[in-house]
This record gives structure tokens, C-alpha cells and sequence, in this order.
């Protein structure tokens, strides 16, 4: 009987963020087949040095699409906002996230929102984790060793896209967090220019 030559898993990039008002945190992996994964990324945006909360918005907007046109992830998971008592800092935070989204819609690539609770599960088996436990598996899962404590919000970020790589591999596909902008079936541009020259009716 002729050998049968395995196809591999196509590689898939994934962009977490973690929206915040005062720090945005993110990470960017490759991965492929069920659980292989490679840290692409880790880091954070500082937004305190900015004292106009419209500032802060519009500096996300345009750091959340430099990640997008930058890796060109095939998806992007944000961390949907935490509900507290404070409703001034949740609508804050609330916009913050907006436009997180807004950027990478405006790309269209598709997003999924993950609950905290729901990232911190996925990642350690604990809905109520502490940030240096997320920290901690991950640092396991990816068999990094440089994660330290100034990364514990890049690694919020690195979380929701480790969460919605595992929900992918799931059967349907993590059908329960649909993406907010559909997948339009062709194939992905391999940097932005290409995309503009192959999409002129999508590019203003």
C-alpha cells in the first residue's frame, strides 16, 4: 500500500487584547493543529501618559490596527469588559474596548469576545484565577521563561488568544462566541498592500 503524506494543519495567528484605559495589553500567536502554539508577541501600551481620555481612544485605534496590519492574524479574541460597581470606569473601559474593535473591523478581520471568567478557565482550570496563576500556565503552555510581573497585562491580552485558539479546536468551532465580522472565504492577503490592490470595493 502507497505511504499517504499527512497534511499539516494550516497556521493560524491569533491576536489577543485585554482593552484597558490605562494599559492595553496584547499578544500575538501562531498556531496549528490542537494545541501547538508559538509566542509570536507580548507587550503592553501604556495610556496614562495620556491625561484626554479622548486621546487614550484614539491612540487604541491606532496601535489595535498597526497590530492587525502588522501580523495580519487570520483572527483577533478581545476580553470583554469586567462588570463592576464604578459605572463611569465601566463605560470608560467600555469604549476602550469599542474602539479596539472598531480598528480591527475596519480591517475585516474576524473578532471574538471572550468573558474573563471564560479566559482564566480555558487557561487554568480556575474561573477565579489570579493574574500570576494566567501568567503562570501560560508561561507552561508556551514554554516561555522571560514572562515577569510588568507583563501580567500583555499577559491578560496573551490569554484571550490562547482561550479562543483552544475554542476553535473544539467541535464547531467555539460556535458559542460567533465573530462579529464574517469571513468573507478567500484567501488571506499575505501583508496589507495586497489586500488594498485585491479589495479596491472594500478600501476608502
Amino acid at each position: 500500500m502507497a505511504n499517504q503524506t499527512r497534511t499539516e494543519a494550516p497556521e493560524t495567528v491569533i491576536v489577543g487584547i485585554d482593552p484597558g484605559t490605562n494599559v492595553l495589553g496584547y499578544g500575538v500567536i501562531r498556531g496549528s493543529g490542537r494545541n501547538k502554539m508559538q509566542l509570536e508577541v507580548l507587550g503592553v501600551m501604556e495610556l496614562s501618559k495620556y491625561r484626554d481620555h479622548y486621546v487614550r481612544l484614539r491612540e487604541i485605534y491606532k496601535r489595535v490596527l498597526q497590530l492587525v496590519e502588522q501580523y495580519l492574524p487570520d483572527e483577533v479574541a478581545i476580553e470583554a469588559p469586567f462588570f463592576g460597581k464604578n459605572v463611569q470606569s465601566m463605560l470608560k473601559l467600555g469604549r476602550a474596548q469599542g474602539v479596539a474593535i472598531a480598528a480591527v473591523m475596519a480591517r475585516d478581520v474576524p473578532i471574538f469576545e471572550y468573558a474573563p471568567r471564560k479566559i482564566k478557565l480555558a487557561i487554568t482550570g480556575n474561573g477565579a484565577a489570579s493574574k500570576e496563576q494566567v501568567a503562570s500556565m501560560l508561561r507552561s503552555i508556551l514554554g516561555e521563561n522571560d514572562f515577569n510581573q510588568k507583563h501580567l497585562d500583555a499577559t491578560d491580552g496573551l490569554a484571550a488568544a490562547v482561550c479562543h485558539f483552544y475554542q476553535r479546536s473544539l467541535p464547531g468551532g467555539g460556535a458559542g462566541n460567533k465573530p462579529k465580522v464574517p469571513t468573507s472565504g478567500k484567501r488571506k492577503a499575505s501583508s496589507w498592500e495586497e489586500f488594498v490592490r485585491s479589495n479596491p470595493d472594500r478600501v476608502r
